[in-house]
């Protein structure tokens, strides 16, 4: 990227209306347009790799209908771990950092954070993994300004705090808290100086206009997130989402392509639901804009692809290797 085009002033004034009509152009023209936004701000050929790890399961007062670590949903069978080590954590990520993966993200079954031993813990495991020479990204819920002040100081990268879908929809997922409980997250978040990790799930009964109303609410930040974490339901048996069809890949590239195109400078990351992806849907997404992967064979309750799979993936996006050409001798 030039700096011209890093210079390049980005919107922050989408209407809805413009939203869905990218998000409903004819596919290839939405993928072609997607990939020139993509070359004009993002080298395409950096897929940053990031590990997951649940830090604390199961147990969460709140009540997401997706989510298999809500307490509300007791069907659901769930190997609850309390808070891990903070040693065993950093092993974790180290190891991942020897698979090749640069962003380690953290997360714990949390509502919100609270003052205590436990979050001295998280500070401690964030100091850790920074020390490894690795991005730290955490996700634990509601924090307050002071909290977010703390999480910066101790070297945290970024701070996840998924809006899950747009403003009108949110309330047929969650009950427990309100839209306007997580925007006061991500701006407790962005008032630390943290980079701020924010995106939502497709596939949960809702319309192309509560996705393209998500991406609204995530271009009217400014700056916009760096990291836009793109996901698609995985149906849980036990919560309330448990019996919803999956989406058709297509919807994923869709939405992949035009997340790219209205936030253009954003790490886009095609998250949980990939491992229902082949291998050249995955490269679609990429193709249409989508350019980090979770590394790893589980996210933080579900499935993910195998690191095998993972690995032979980033080597059919390398140039092939040629033999030399033979030189003929007369």
């Amino acid at each position: 990227m030039t700096k011209h085009e890093a210079d390049r002033p980005v919107r922050h004034d989408w209407t809805l209306s413009e939203i869905i009509a990218i998000h409903d152009s004819p596919l290839l023209d939405l993928i072609a347009r997607a990939n020139r936004v993509h070359r004009e701000f993002q080298d395409v050929n950096d897929v940053q790799k990031a590990s997951l790890l649940s830090i604390k399961t199961g147990g969460c007062p709140e009540d997401c209908g997706y989510c298999p670590q809500s307490a509300h949903h007791g069907e659901v069978h769930l190997d609850k771990i309390e808070m891990m080590p903070s040693q065993a954590v950093l092993d974790i990520a180290a190891r991942a950092k020897a698979a090749g993966a640069d962003r380690f993200c953290m997360g714990a079954a949390w509502r919100n954070v609270r003052d205590g031993a436990q979050f001295d813990a998280v500070l401690e495991m964030v100091r850790g993994v920074r020390a490894l020479g690795m991005e730290a990204c955490v996700t634990l819920g509601m924090l307050n300004e002071s909290q977010a002040a703390r999480l910066k100081q101790a070297g945290l990268t970024a701070y996840n705090h998924n809006l899950d879908t747009g403003p009108e929809f949110y309330k047929n997922i969650v009950t427990t808290r309100t839209y306007e409980d997580r925007l006061a997250t991500l701006q407790a978040v962005r008032g630390a100086g943290l980079e701020m990790c924010c995106g939502g799930i497709i596939g949960m009964g809702e319309s192309v206009a509560d996705r393209a109303a998500m991406l609204q609410v995530l271009a009217g930040f400014d700056p916009h997130p760096e990291s836009v974490p793109v996901n698609a339901l995985v149906p849980v048996a036990g919560t309330p989402l448990g019996q919803s069809e999956r989406i058709d890949p297509l919807d994923f590239v869709r939405m992949i392509a035009t997340t790219r195109i209205v936030l253009p400078k954003a790490r886009v990351r095609l998250s949980a639901g990939r491992s229902d992806l082949n291998r050249e849907a995955q490269i679609l997404c990429m193709v249409a804009g989508a350019n980090s992967i979770f590394y790893g064979e589980a996210l933080l309750t579900t499935q993910n692809v195998a690191e095998n799979e993972d690995d032979a993936l980033f080597a059919a996006l390398k140039a092939p290797a040629r033999a030399a050409k033979p030189v003929r001798v007369e």
